[in-house]
């Protein structure tokens, strides 16, 4: 057997046995790997002989094949280009009992080129049951997760319109919320149902019907959740209305006045207590909105106070919070957390660090609630800055995961910061590129997060100025304000606003698996240096432990320099790269 053909069933059986599911579903929160270990002899032989069973069925470097429905889902087809939304209003019964819901989206949407079918995505086994426009009802037909609903002429560029479409069925069930999405349908501690909802990846229109691609946010959105009257209903925005319907029912409206994600609008229900309390942050009063279930108010609003000191951190890092009309809240939920907009959802367990855990091994990530930080970092990247395609989901994950040093640095200073970044590092895989494939729905590797923050900290190092990296931060959540945006966008930003060519480290650390290795020889009180294990080109500044700048290429250079200055001779480890002594 070759070595390399060893080395890839090593990373296959390493796939199985350290990641939670990922492919189509919710992003891949980060885990410390003894969370990730399966103790279990039985799956671990399982999954060994799935590998050797497999090694003889499946061709080394197979391409990866994809289906018309993943085109349909990750692209923008015809039937999606010519419209944009511009609102939704959601109304939905959940039955907990039969786990079903039924409701009804009221999309409005403009015009913007002539059209007469439209894409729709709802997933399987949910089925919309009937579409209304101008009172009329419109035809329809299926293509496994879309709906292709037809006009009786095309549209006219420039107008707004309508369409009600109504909808019911069961919906997918998370299986492992929320990185193996979809709703749940769960009891609280006292037996009491709990429902809410995490589609991150496997998409909103698992549960309802939508233009389901990130690139076309709603410009606003409202969702009305009936449920029984002994239970309350929250979701993102500002509660509009609470009122009944129809008796032992209460039907609670939200609204969101800003652009929103699909994945973010979501239904919380439970025995919900609530209180507020106001911050004053950088645009004025902002409310400040706190949900959880009753008998955890008290060790809730002991934590919960972390949810300000967060807010004070990012907003001096990354500008104004960008959501100040809807307000913030954080939300308990039944799984472990997500960035849903103006409502995060929280179940880390009311405790310091990720379930009790410190992703980096240094002790500074027991100092805060790693849900509440991190998750709220989102409110910036992710939410405010949302990527078109989900290939480029680094922008949200990297820049957030870095939101946790920043958050570390202003409260215990720099140099735990730089300790708590550099301790992130060994849960690097390299297993493949950060950017995803575009167009078919994928995300790239789950090293989004600690190497997309190590990215990120290895370009303030060679910006060299944190007063200029720092505006460059919050320039990106000004110029991108509710927008939505590719890679190359974010990249040519940060090259224009620091005046440096990014493109090859760029390209390195979010392109390939290679980790740059500066090697180093010390010859006649010369140093000589360049940069291996590197993208063709590669040129990327770095600077010694000793101080000293050096500007390596992929060819040997060489540095006068004296003996005193190469003893015990590394690198920076604020720079995310390997060194070789020669």
């Amino acid at each position: 057997m070759s070595g390399t053909f060893f080395n890839w069933q090593a990373s296959k059986l390493a796939k199985y046995l350290f990641y939670w599911p990922t492919t189509k579903m919710k992003k891949v929160l980060p885990m410390p790997i003894s969370s990730r270990l399966i103790p279990y002899p039985l799956m671990l032989f399982t999954c060994i002989l799935f590998v050797i069973q497999t090694s003889c069925a499946q061709p080394l470097n197979k391409k990866e094949e994809y289906s018309n429905q993943d085109s349909l889902r990750g692209s923008i087809t015809r039937e999606r280009a010519w419209w944009d939304v511009v609102s939704y209003d959601i109304a939905i019964t959940p039955d907990f009992t039969n786990r079903s819901i039924e409701g009804k989206n009221d999309i409005q949407f403009k015009v913007t080129a002539p059209g007469d079918v439209m894409q729709i995505d709802l997933q399987h086994p949910m089925d919309i049951t009937k579409v209304t426009w101008r009172g009329k009802g419109l035809s329809m037909t299926r293509n496994g997760n879309v709906y292709h609903i037809t006009f009786p002429s095309a549209m006219k560029p420039g107008s707004i319109e309508k369409v009600t479409i109504e909808y019911k069925g069961k919906p997918r069930i998370a299986n492992n919320p929320p990185w193996d999405g979809g709703w749940i349908f769960t009891k609280d501690k006292l037996g009491r149902p709990w429902m809410s909802v995490a589609c991150q990846g496997l998409g909103a229109s698992v549960w309802y019907p939508c233009k389901d691609h990130q690139s076309d946010e709603p410009d606003s959105a409202s969702i009305s959740i009936e449920v029984p009257d002994t239970l309350v209903a929250v979701a993102n925005g500002q509660l509009a209305e609470q009122k009944s319907y129809r008796p032992g029912m209460t039907t609670y409206k939200w609204t969101v006045r800003n652009p929103i994600n699909n994945y973010n609008i979501i239904p919380y229900i439970g025995k919900y207590i609530n209180w507020t309390e106001t911050y004053q942050g950088e645009k004025g009063p902002l409310a400040c909105s706190y949900w959880v279930l009753d008998y955890n108010e008290s060790k809730a609003r002991k934590q919960f106070s972390q949810g300000i000191q967060t807010l004070k951190a990012l907003e001096y890092w990354f500008g104004p919070y960008p959501f100040y009309e809807d307000g913030y809240k954080l939300v308990e939920s039944p799984h472990l957390g997500m960035e849903h907009q103006s409502a995060v959802a929280y179940g880390n367990g009311y405790i310091n660090g990720y379930k009790g855990q410190d992703l980096s091994g240094t002790g500074w990530g027991l100092k805060w609630d790693y849900i509440i930080v991190h998750e709220s970092g989102h409110e910036w990247f992710g939410n405010n800055i949302t990527t078109k395609d989900i290939a480029d989901m680094w922008v949200h994950e990297g820049f957030t995961d870095y939101s946790e040093t920043l958050f570390t640095e202003y409260y215990y200073g720099k140099e735990a910061g730089a300790t708590y970044i550099q301790g992130l590092r060994k849960n690097i895989l390299n297993d493949k590129p950060i950017i995803g494939k575009y167009g078919i729905n994928q995300e790239g590797s789950g090293d989004m997060y600690y190497k997309g923050a190590n990215l990120v900290h290895t370009i303030r190092q060679i910006i060299n100025d944190d007063n200029q990296f720092r505006s460059i931060l919050r320039g990106l959540n000004k110029e991108f304000y509710h927008q939505t945006v590719t890679t190359k966008q974010v990249e040519n930003y940060i090259n224009k606003q620091s005046g440096k060519d990014f493109s090859k480290t760029f390209d390195q650390y979010l392109r390939t698996t290679q980790v740059p290795t500066l090697e180093l020889k010390i010859d006649d009180s010369s140093l000589k240096y360049k940069w291996s294990h590197c993208i063709s080109g590669f040129n990327m500044p770095v600077k010694l432990s000793n101080g000293l700048w050096l500007y390596p290429t992929t060819e040997w250079r060489k540095l006068k320099t004296e003996e005193e200055l190469t003893k015990g001779l590394s690198a920076d480890k604020n720079f995310y790269i390997s060194v070789k002594r020669l």
